[in-house]
């Protein structure tokens, strides 16, 4: 379990949780709102078989206390040397109370815990203003475009907030 003290708006403790027997299911069903299906897949499910069968992404639970709100994966790419956010998906009925931040804070303190990682990418459609702006807020800095229509952005350490703040 990685818990970085970090809590929603309605002051539940959001913790990453690995996937397992007991709540596989419940981060399969997580879906994105309609508006959303542009940039992320429609189910978390997509990212469950993506962490399985291709052995490049680890797939966590986003829990609310012990409610799974979400599915965030991560990654080491061979080619950059860069750990890599994939796949977060906040369930449509969660969205708006802070679990989206809370995942990435949670998350890149992990990563960032390791001697090998002085920054953690990711990549976001360019025409996700709502994702773009959560990634802006946390330290994301615009690094290049990949020529999908996505944004790869990096977070160093230099950048990261101070969580007691």
């Amino acid at each position: 379990m990685i818990d970085a003290g970090l809590t929603d708006r309605a002051g539940r403790r959001v913790r990453l949780r690995p996937v397992d027997d007991d709540n596989w299911r419940a981060v399969a069903d997580v879906v994105p709102r309609d508006d959303q299906r542009d940039f992320v897949a429609p189910s978390a499910a997509r990212y469950l078989l993506l962490s399985l069968r291709e052995g490049v992404w680890r797939s966590l639970a986003v829990c609310a206390d012990e409610e799974v709100v979400g599915h965030v994966m991560w990654g080491w790419d061979d080619d950059d040397q860069r750990y890599w956010i994939g796949g977060m998906v906040i369930d449509a009925s969660r969205q708006g109370a802070g679990l989206g931040r809370a995942t990435v804070l949670t998350l890149v303190r992990c990563l960032m815990e390791r001697p090998d990682c002085p920054a953690v990418r990711l990549s976001v459609h360019a025409s996700n203003d709502t994702a773009r702006r959560l990634y802006g807020s946390v330290g994301f800095r615009d690094l290049e475009w990949d020529g999908d229509g996505e944004v790869v952005a990096e977070l160093t350490r230099e950048r990261l907030p101070d969580l007691a703040a």
